[in-house]
Parts: C-alpha cells; sequence; structure tokens
C-alpha cells in the first residue's frame, strides 16, 4: 500500500467515530470507567441540585407563613396546639421544642423556673443546629464533585493519550488522522469531568450561601422568642416571690 492510500485509510475511520458515543466507544476501558463513573456523578448532582431547590423554597415558604401567623398576636399556646400535634421544621421547630420545655416547666414545680432560660436557650441551639443540618444534607457530594471531578477527568485522559502514544509507536504512523482520534477520545474525558464538576460547584456556592441566610434567620427569631420567653419567666417568678 503506497502512502496515499495509508493516509485515505487514515481519514476514513475517524470520520465514523466523529460522534461522542464514537469516540466513548473507541475509549480504553479504564477511560470509560472514568467516564461513565463521571456521568454517574453528574447526574447524582442535578438529583442533588434539584432536592435543595425544592426543599429550600418550601422552607422559604414555611418560614414566611410561621411568621405570618407567630407576629399576629395569636396565642402561643393554641399555636403551640396546633404545630405539636403534626412534624414541624425551620421556625416552627424551634418554636414547638421551646414551647415544649416552658410547658414541662410551667406545669411542674415552682422550682423548675430555676434554670428555665438557659435550658430554653440550649434547646434553641439544638433544634438550629438540627435544621441546619438538614438544610446542608448532601451538598459534600456536591463539594466533592466540584473539587475532584476536573483531576478524576484529568486521569481519564491521561491515561487515553498514554494508551493512544501506544498505539501510534505500534503502527508507526504519525499522521494527524492516525493521532487525531486517539487525543479526541482522551480529551473527552477532561470534558465530562468539568462538565459535572462546574455545576456542582456553582450549586454548592449558591447553596451554602442560602443555608447562611436561613441560619442566620433562625438565630434571630431564636433569640427574639428566648426573650418573649425570659419577660415571661420574670413575670411567674415575681408571682411565685409575692405568693
Amino acid at each position: 500500500m503506497n502512502p496515499a492510500d495509508i493516509v485515505a485509510s487514515g481519514l476514513a475511520s475517524p470520520a465514523m467515530e466523529v460522534s461522542l458515543f464514537g469516540m466513548f466507544w473507541s475509549a480504553h476501558f479504564v477511560v470509560k470507567l472514568v467516564m461513565l463513573g463521571l456521568l454517574g456523578a453528574s447526574v447524582w448532582c442535578w438529583a442533588i441540585i434539584i432536592n435543595k431547590v425544592l426543599l429550600f423554597s418550601k422552607t422559604q415558604r414555611a418560614m414566611a407563613q410561621f411568621e405570618e401567623v407567630f407576629w399576629s398576636g395569636a396565642s402561643l399556646d393554641e399555636l403551640y396546639a396546633t404545630l405539636s400535634s403534626r412534624p414541624a421544621s425551620g421556625m416552627a421547630a424551634l418554636f414547638v421544642a421551646a414551647m415544649r420545655e416552658w410547658r414541662r416547666s410551667v406545669q411542674g414545680a415552682a422550682s423548675s423556673f430555676m434554670g428555665l432560660q438557659a435550658r430554653i436557650e440550649k434547646v434553641l441551639d439544638v433544634s438550629i443546629a438540627r435544621e441546619v443540618e438538614k438544610l446542608e444534607s448532601s451538598l459534600l457530594v456536591l463539594a466533592t464533585v466540584a473539587s475532584a471531578g476536573p483531576f478524576i477527568g484529568l486521569f481519564g485522559t491521561v491515561w487515553g493519550i498514554m494508551t493512544a502514544f501506544r498505539s501510534i509507536a505500534a503502527s508507526r504512523n504519525t499522521s494527524l488522522a492516525v493521532v487525531a482520534p486517539g487525543i479526541a477520545e482522551a480529551l473527552l474525558a477532561t470534558a465530562i469531568g468539568l462538565f459535572a464538576a462546574i455545576p456542582a460547584l456553582i450549586a454548592y456556592n449558591k447553596f451554602q450561601g442560602d443555608v447562611a441566610k436561613k441560619q442566620a434567620r433562625l438565630e434571630g427569631f431564636a433569640d427574639e422568642f428566648s426573650a418573649i420567653l425570659s419577660r415571661q419567666i420574670d413575670q411567674h417568678t415575681v408571682q411565685d416571690r409575692a405568693a
């Protein structure tokens, strides 16, 4: 076969493997594993992103509705009776936990008011930590994919390039038509790594900011509600001393 035929055959073969699926199918076994792993990580990240968007939207609406009812002047006992009968989250969870501790002390002996303020603040702190933990769940996955995805893709690229160079050395043909397909297949791994990492990084930063805002909002409500209960404790203490 003359050189012209070799070049012609080299050009014809890559033309059939231009598609992404063709490059994937022609890649080395290790590179295929890297690509499949990154695609799986990307699907996992998008599932987390969609779930978090829905969760944060639901939490935002629940906080707004609770604040509207709480500051409307309704009875705290009636509000507690309503909320304690069903699962609560966000500010409602803080309110229920603090009111539960309050009612235990009110219904108990008078000595239960000693240290009640500290107990209520501790309950509120624990409730805030639980709510923040719910909001932050699975965010570590986004951070891991965002940081490790490009490096895993680069590993696949390096492995693919080494394989391509070994094939080139074995064939002893350095024409672009022979070199390009192997390099393209290897670079596809890096592209998939970036495809998985970039949305994960953007979503992680966005959700971390949202979590910080909601945590600050929960802490603000906890301080205000703690002050309200503190005044109630002072009134009960005065009444007990007068009695």
